[in-house]
This record gives C-alpha cells, structure tokens and sequence, in this order.
C-alpha cells in the first residue's frame, strides 16, 4: 500500500502531524498500536510547566532557560509560539474547545488537589489564574458515593491550601445505586456514558443542587463531558457555576481528545490503523522505502515520509534491556549516556535521567541511524531526546509542536 506518509504511532503527536498532512492534501496512514498516553489525560495540555523545578508564568519566555538539546530548543521561541497557535485552531477544528494562551500559564487541578501549570484546558474544567487572587470563596466539591478514582481528601486538602472555603458532598442517584454494586462499572468513562441521558443529568443535578448552598462554584470529578451537550445541560441545571477536576484514569477528557482527534483525521480522509504495530522497515541507502506491520504482513506500508511518533517506554518506543536502550523498529541512535546504574536515580520523587532519553535527531527532527541522518524519516513526541516530561511538564507540548513542526518540514514549509 502506498501513502505520502506513513506515522507510526496514534497518540497526540502522530495525530496532529497527521492531520496537519491531511489538511494539505497528502495521502497519510497512522499505525497506532493501542491506546495511547492521551488516553490518560485530564483534560489540559502543558506547553512549559516547570524549569529548575519552579513554575512558570510566561512558558515561551522561559525556554531559553532550557538544555540546548530540548525540542524547544531546536525550534526557538518565535517558532514554538507560532507552532502553539495552530495547535490550538487544530484542536478547536477538531471540535475540541479550550482556554488558555502560550503566553500564560494557568493553573489546572489535579486529581491529587495540586495545582499544575497548564497552557490548554477544555472547557468546562477548573482552571485558576497564575499570580491573582482565586475567584471563588467557598465551593462546593462532589463526589459520586462508591467512586473511588477521585481522592477527595487531597482535592479539599490543596483547595484549602488556596484559602477556600471547601463543602464536600457524596451524592447518588438511582442510575449511578445500581452501577455502585459492580466496582469495574464505577469508572470515570462508564460512569460518563451513563450520565449522558437527559433523565441521568437531570437526576444528579437535582442530587447536588441539595447542597449547593450559598457556593460560588461546584467542583465535580469529571464523570460526565464525553459530548459537549451533557455537560452543558448539567451546568444549565445546577445552582452555581460548575467546573469539572481530572480523576485518576481512565479519563473522560482523554478518551474525548483522543476519540475527537482521530474521528477529525479520518474525516480528512486519513487512514487510521488500529491494534497494529510496525515491527521493522526497509531501507535504500540513507532512506526507508517501507515499514512492516504485524497484522499486514506481506503487505508493507510505502511511503516518501515516515514519522516515528512511537512514544518513549510506556509504549515500547523506546526498550532498555541490561545492556542498552535502544528504538526498537529501525535500531537508531539513541541519546543515553552512560552505564545502566546512571540511567535512574535513589528516590521516587527525584528526576530521572531515563525521562530525558530518546531519539537522536538533527536540528530539523531527522532521525539519525549509525550516525548519518535518515533522510524521509522524522521523530516526533516523547520518542525524542532531551526533555524530562515530569521534570518540565511539557510533555503535550512537546507532542503537539513537534508533531507540527515535523508536518511543516515533510510540506517544505
């Protein structure tokens, strides 16, 4: 089978370089394994969260505090701005609405009641400012008695921290009673398709209307939001502004994203292949003619351009074993210094110098194999090198700029 682009990997960076190629016209198959980090999402996208372990307010003036080898760092500052921008227009195309700008961070809560900077969130979700005071003073702060995929504890624990005056309510309704005696049924993406009828929502507003007294917000575990027309009837049903929190996965907003992105890239006439792997490609000279997949076999997948958008460990883009670390479809090079008692360090919450392996890649994202470039072949996501996606909280940003940045240079823009 023939394409002009071939990408593999499925999740937030191989998407948008996808649907960027489709919007120009080019023929483009994603080989996309399984779910995907997105999956995972709470709902915000990080361009720049941290730097020295400081939050940052102004993330595009922040990079030049980063290692010359960061993804941002290859691209500049005025580029990244620009590459943020149509990321954003991707994401609202796509039917994805969210607030947030490159030029300032906000904070987003997460499930764990810490507030992270963010640069995208979908609306509908609480987002506080950077640097202002908070705009409410007392909320109210839901629960769906038995769900036990939101730790309240620590939510009211980090609203508190913030000066707020926190109420917390366990609420249930006949719907949700008869899922709470089945504990795998009690999970944010079950719980958000049952919550999708008109009957279901109407049932729990009147549930937390109960004790939505003299409360500036409501805050509620994102249960409900896989469209757009759920949550909004909710919000127009209650008695006070309502904001949904991450949960801990799996994530209505992430499975959203990820189902909205896809849907779009297949609207513009992309080819997704789901469940299938590439395990090898073929090369003539300095490029690759084609790749292999698991389930196509004997049919490869031939292209002019390939993406490499596999991820780094927890999606087996990148494997270590005792000796090495090491891509496993092409054997590139890979930036990992050192002996394997240097990859990690004593302590979980240390940074790991794992996080910043990947790829090796020229200034323009070329993939390098036994030193040389690779001509038609590009790297995009948490697959390149030199950036910690715990460390920074830049991981989405990461993922949707470079899947960008890799589009534009196949176009030749």
């Amino acid at each position: 089978m023939r394409y002009d682009t071939v990408i593999m990997g499925g999740g937030l960076s191989g998407l948008t370089c996808g649907i960027a190629l489709c919007k120009a016209g080019q023929r483009v198959a994603i080989v996309a394994s399984g779910q995907s980090s997105l999956h995972f999402n709470g709902g915000s996208l990080e361009l720049l969260g941290h730097v020295d372990g400081q939050p940052v307010a102004h993330p595009l003036e922040s990079i030049a505090q980063l290692p010359a080898g960061h993804p941002y760092q290859k691209l500049g500052a005025e580029r990244v701005s620009l590459l943020a921008d149509e990321a954003a227009k991707l994401l609202a195309d796509a039917g994805l609405k969210t607030t947030g700008s490159a030029r300032a961070n906000h904070f987003r809560i997460s499930p764990m009641g810490v507030l992270l900077p963010a640069w995208l969130t979908l609306d509908g979700y609480a987002t506080l400012p950077m640097g202002e005071a908070c705009p409410w003073r007392r909320v109210l702060l839901v629960n769906v008695e038995g769900y036990l995929d939101f730790p309240v504890d620590f939510v009211v624990s980090g609203l508190r921290k913030q000066g707020l005056d926190v109420v917390v309510a366990d609420v249930v309704t006949d719907e949700l009673e008869q899922r709470r005696h089945t504990p795998s049924e009690m999970r944010a993406t079950q719980l958000a398709k049952l919550l999708s009828t008109r009957v279901a929502t109407e049932h729990l507003a009147r549930a937390i209307n109960a004790s939505a007294i003299d409360v500036d917000a409501i805050l509620l575990p994102a249960v409900i939001g896989l469209t757009d027309e759920s949550l909004e009837r909710l919000c127009q049903q209650v008695k006070a502004p309502l904001h949904l929190v991450a949960t801990l996965p799996p994530s209505v907003a992430g499975t959203r994203m990820q189902g909205m992105l896809r849907h779009y890239f297949q609207m513009l006439g992309g080819t997704y292949l789901l469940g299938d792997t590439v395990t090898s490609a073929s090369f003539n000279g300095d490029a690759v003619e084609s790749v292999v997949t698991e389930k196509l076999g004997d049919m490869p997948l031939r292209a002019s351009h390939f993406v490499l958008a596999t991820g780094s460990f927890m999606s087996k883009g990148l494997v270590a074993n005792y000796e090495r670390v090491y891509e496993p479809v092409m054997d590139l090079d890979v930036d990992a210094d050192g002996p394997r008692s240097e990859w990690t360090r004593y302590g979980v919450l240390e940074p790991q110098p794992y996080m910043a392996f990947g790829v090796t890649t020229t200034a323009d994202f070329h993939v390098v194999r036994n030193g040389k470039p690779v001509s038609n072949v590009f790297a995009a996501g948490s697959v390149l090198s030199g950036h910690d996606a715990v460390k920074n909280h830049d991981g989405t940003g990461v993922a949707a700029i470079t899947g960008l940045a890799v589009a534009h240079k196949i176009l030749g823009k």
